[in-house]
């Protein structure tokens, strides 16, 4: 069986933005982080001799969190988003069977995100893009970042809405480090994120924009028949066309990285379809041996499995 992992990541020790992902509130085992910042840089010994000895054929990479996301400095995100894409395109062109990649944004300056966008799918040959959650604050529903989401629509390329590693300054996590991150946290917010775009009316507006969430969608797909039933009773300025779970299923892809239990898979593709779950791994974050024997001991159909192990991500971001 062909595997395609779809959220995998790599840093650029160049790049004048600080790798935050290794540094906030909830503090890992230093073991743990002496073997991410060992692997994350790293493209054809360690990370390829991974996949093979698992069997991943393809990795689909992208700039770890927070990426650019953070930087205060317009022009520095920018250059650091074209070094970023750089050396993706090049790790791609030298490998192209066995990485595909997605482009950083610089959208503290939504014009010039524009313009990377048009730079990295045209004359870089990349996929799609990877947004680490909010920039600087602001999220992607917001009026200023239609221009941008105008240009994905014409590029024809998916969005991957990833968490931010910046702290949250939510009280319910005060004094409770354990829930930091990916544990919970990240869920809750980039789940968050991507009901702003729904409730917004964005896929209104542009109804062929591709949305991917990873982490089991973020945990949504169980939530959709609530928002269904309960979003008709809230007065909102926002009139939206059709429920919440109908652009989900229309706009959203998920992936089932860091998720790997049978119970929420199967979950998952009662709720969204199995045209909408894709496989990935979180490398180096994530186990490969885990993540992958999950993906081989699903109870689905031969067709089904090929479904969620490459074909769909082979579709969406004409791979192949």
């Amino acid at each position: 069986m062909k595997i395609i992992a779809l959220e995998e990541a790599f840093s650029v020790p160049a790049m004048a933005t600080a790798g935050a992902a290794l540094h906030q509130p909830q503090k890992f085992l230093p073991s743990y982080l002496a073997d991410l910042e060992r692997r994350l840089p790293e493209f054809t010994e360690l990370r390829l001799m991974d996949m093979d000895e698992h069997g991943v054929d393809m990795q689909v990479l992208s700039l770890t969190n927070p990426g650019v996301q953070m930087q205060p400095d317009p022009a520095v995100a920018v250059s650091d988003a074209q070094l970023a894409n750089d050396v993706l395109a090049g790790v791609v062109h030298e490998n192209p069977t066995r990485f595909a990649g997605l482009a950083a944004m610089p959208l503290q300056d939504p014009a010039a995100a524009v313009r990377e966008l048009g730079r990295a799918v045209n004359d870089l040959g990349l996929s799609g893009v990877l947004v680490n959650g909010h920039t600087l604050g602001h999220y992607l529903d917001e009026p200023r970042f239609r221009v941008f989401w105008e240009a994905l629509t014409g590029h024809d390329v998916p969005l991957y809405l990833h968490p931010n590693s910046a702290a949250l300054g939510w009280p319910v996590f005060e004094d409770r480090p354990e829930l930091m991150g990916p544990t919970y946290a990240w869920a809750a917010e980039t789940g968050a994120h991507a009901l702003r775009l729904i409730t917004s009316g964005l896929f209104d507006q542009f109804p062929t924009a591709k949305v991917i969430l990873g982490h089991m969608g973020e945990l949504l797909p169980f939530h959709l028949s609530r928002l269904d039933t309960r979003l008709p009773f809230v007065q909102s300025e926002v009139k939206l066309a059709r429920k919440p779970s109908e652009y989900f299923i229309d706009n959203f892809h998920i992936t089932t990285s860091g998720v790997m239990a049978t119970s929420a898979l199967l979950g998952a593709v009662l709720a969204v379809g199995i045209d909408n779950v894709m496989f990935a791994i979180d490398y180096p974050y994530e186990s490969s041996a885990q993540a992958v024997g999950f993906l081989r001991n699903l109870p689905l159909s031969a067709a089904d499995l090929n479904k969620i192990a490459h074909t769909n991500a082979e579709r969406l971001l004409r791979l192949g």
